[in-house]
């Protein structure tokens, strides 16, 4: 008896050992680490081509006739009666939710009783001309009302009068030139500059530190027409009566000029209208280049270098003042416009995440327009609207993405990116914990050659994976769009691949990523950056930004409108859906080692005053190598990562997610408190270009002639030092969790 129970316990050992066994081993099994990813088992790819193929050129048509068939300034009632319609469709197409989004900004606009002008005066007061009140208005437009002239928003009061100075295109080295070179004192004078090269806030600027009491700025044929082809409505050329609107701010990311770095709602403190930020403090006017002729063919003075002539005929002239039998002949500025604080409206949609409802995907464009807004920004409106629309179709099948997408309608982005800065401010401390991305929708066409891509070096290779998707619009290229783009753009220098820029202001991202940290891109199409030399696509910011001007000249088959729609489509939905984020380290780790390398090869233009005042850059070439080590590791990470594990794969995630934030320094730029990312900023002399270790490359601008030297260089060590332990500090947020 005790033998059969001996045997019963063994049995029964034995079974209890290997139940457990089988239990570990199943335990095991399931627990073991996955190296694939939901996106991987083919419902991922699904719904991304269904998604992408949903847009239809023919409704990106429709959608771009609709909103540009009336002006809609920011602040008007039109612009208004837009953003309920986009909010009425975006609930329509079966987004979880849309809202309004009010704020009280400082806007500008002319006065409609008295109008803005500039005159040449005899010595007795008299007018002997006047420029242009007004556009000529195109063809089909005859009727339609509240088309407001040009003018520069912002610009001061006044009635300035005294002799004209030429000053190129008005930048720091134009007017260096003149002071120094030519021995010619802008001092007192009204300054008349071309529009190109750098952003019109900045020649304001440069007018006002030199001086001048007012700045005329005029589009020159050499910088705003391409060769061979006609003015509008022939071409897509600038008439000579056309001009470029747009605001001559130096804002500096502060946003609301009197409420700089917090919302404009109803409960902010304001600053004075004469107190706010970045307001000139000389009157600005723009004009067309048939009254520039008027104003220049008389000029006096010396003959200019051969880059500062356009294409005008005439001289030239440096001035000051005019010549012969028009010495005695001064010019005018007659400025009357009005600032004042005027209600403006985002329209913020949403598509709530699946699984992480707390993670945000931005697609953000403006919708506010000088005049119908053709190109800028009603083609990047259209864009998103598609978007929208084709997001909607795959909610309705059932498709929900894994984090949620905000897409988002700016207002009064041409007044100096008010609406977006102002949202962003409400909801700063949100986007910092949440936002995953930001991609900017502002024009989606600029030119007719090929894509045109800036974005934050970790977003390069998710940019080039989503091109290879997608088809070229090019007519007769069986191609992908990577393919195409390369062939016409390919990127200089070190590596075999299509050119990708960095950002630099100028649209509404400049928030989101140069203030608070979020990883930001942006797409469109462009011109050929190597044979097309106009500053800008001619007709920017212009009456003859039509509908028609897109249909006729731009895309008429609306194929690269499309194309352009599933980039910015495809970088959403793959930030949005994938389990992993798609954010690349190691592309963010080459970057730094280039940009390091070019700002010391900048500084080793004054190699001697390097050596004299002990100025090295070791300590940030040894930062990006702590940088690039810990990039590498992340990496190799990814490659192991137990993606079946929630708490894994939130953690990696959010070293992704954070990793932009840590190039922040909350103290933000010298003089630009509100521009906090360190290695990328706008540059100080021309806000609508990017420049890496922006801290270090300002402090190197014109170094040579510094009144003091010392403390000059004592500045540049101070900025690398900056640069130094920010750059550290980011390496050290790639480290695995102690």
């Amino acid at each position: 008896m005790r033998k059969e129970n001996r045997v019963t316990r063994w049995i029964c050992w034995i079974v209890v050992v290997t139940a457990l066994f089988f239990l570990g081993f199943t335990i095991g099994w399931f627990a073991r680490p996955q190296h694939h990813s939901p996106e991987n088992n083919g419902r991922f790819d699904e719904h991304l081509k269904e998604f992408l193929n949903e847009m239809q050129s023919d409704q990106i048509r429709e959608h771009l006739r609709k909103f540009t068939r009336l002006p809609h300034l920011a602040g008007t009632e039109q612009n208004l009666k837009y953003a309920e319609q986009i909010k009425t469709e975006w609930q329509e197409f079966g987004l979880d939710s849309v809202e309004m989004v009010p704020y009280d900004v400082l806007l500008s606009y002319p006065n409609k009783t008295q109008p803005n002008y500039i005159s040449i005066v005899d010595p007795h007061g008299n007018e002997v001309f006047n420029t242009s009140l007004a556009e000529p208005v195109p063809e089909g437009y005859e009727g339609v009302s509240d088309i407001v002239p040009p003018y520069n928003a912002f610009s001061a009061k006044g009635q300035p009068e005294g002799d004209l100075v030429y000053v190129n295109y008005g930048r720091t080295e134009d007017f260096f030139q003149l002071e120094q070179e030519m021995k010619i004192n802008a001092t007192g004078k009204i300054v008349i500059v071309r529009y190109g090269k750098i952003f019109r806030g900045n020649k304001v600027k440069n007018a006002v530190l030199a001086g001048a009491k007012g700045i005329i700025m005029f589009t020159d044929p050499a910088d705003y027409w391409a060769t061979g082809v006609k003015p509008y409505p022939d071409g897509w050329n600038l008439p000579g009566g056309g001009a470029q609107r747009g605001n001559v701010l130096n804002l500096n990311g502060a946003g609301d000029p009197l409420t700089p770095g917090y919302p404009a709602k109803e409960y902010a403190h304001r600053l004075s209208p004469d107190q706010g930020v970045g307001l000139p403090r000389i009157p600005v006017h723009p004009i067309g280049f048939h009254d520039a002729v008027r104003l220049l063919e008389n000029m006096g003075g010396p003959t200019p270098p051969n880059n500062w002539k356009g294409a005008l005929n005439v001289s030239y002239r440096i001035g000051p003042g005019f010549a012969g039998d028009f010495t005695s002949q001064k010019v005018r500025m007659n400025i009357h416009t009005n600032n004042q604080v005027t209600r403006i409206y985002n329209v913020i949609g949403r598509i709530r995440g699946a699984l992480e409802p707390d993670r945000y995907v931005i697609l953000g464009g403006h919708r506010d327009a000088w005049v119908f807004g053709g190109i800028d920004p009603m083609s990047g409106a259209a864009v998103v609207h598609e978007i929208v629309r084709s997001a909607g179709r795959l909610l309705s099948k059932g498709w929900r993405p894994r984090r949620t997408i905000i897409f988002a309608s700016w207002d009064a982005e041409e007044f100096g990116l008010l609406g977006s800065t102002e949202w962003a401010e409400d909801n700063a401390k949100l986007l910092q914990d949440r936002a995953v991305a930001y991609i900017n929708a502002d024009s989606a066409i600029e030119g007719m050659y090929t894509l045109r891509v800036d974005c934050t070096p970790s977003l390069h290779t998710l940019v080039y994976d989503i091109t290879k998707q997608i088809a070229s619009p090019e007519q007769g290229e069986e191609l992908s769009l990577y393919d195409s783009w390369h062939r016409r753009d390919n990127w200089t220098n070190d590596r075999d691949a299509p050119r990708i820029s960095k950002l630099g202001s100028g649209s509404d991202f400049e928030a989101y990523f140069i203030r608070l940290g979020i990883a930001s891109g942006r797409a469109r199409y462009t011109k050929n950056q190597r044979t097309e030399k106009y500053s800008s696509y001619p007709l920017y910011h212009s009456v003859y930004e039509t509908f028609e001007a897109v249909e006729r000249f731009y895309d008429p088959s609306f194929r690269r409108l499309r194309a352009v729609a599933q980039v910015r489509g495809g970088l959403i939905f793959h930030l949005s859906d994938s389990q992993l984020l798609p954010l690349d380290v190691v592309e963010y780790a080459d970057a730094l080692g280039k940009y390091a390398w070019s700002i010391s090869q900048l500084a080793q233009q004054h190699r001697d005053a390097m050596e004299t005042y002990g100025v090295s850059f070791n300590s940030l070439f040894s930062a990006v190598e702590n940088f690039t080590v810990a990039a590498r590791g992340l990496h190799e990470r990814l490659q192991t990562l137990n993606t079946a594990d929630s708490l894994q794969v939130r953690v990696m995630n959010d070293q992704l997610m954070y990793l932009e934030r840590a190039f922040i320094d909350p103290l933000g730029l010298p003089g630009r408190p509100f521009y906090r990312h360190v290695i990328f900023a706008p540059s100080s002399h021309n806000k609508y270009a990017g420049e890496s270790f922006p801290g270090i490359y300002d402090a190197l601008f014109d170094i040579k002639n510094s009144a003091e030297p010392h403390k000059s260089w004592e500045e540049v060590k101070r900025q690398i030092s900056v640069a130094a332990f920010t750059v550290h500090a980011a390496a050290m947020t790639l480290m695995p969790p102690a």
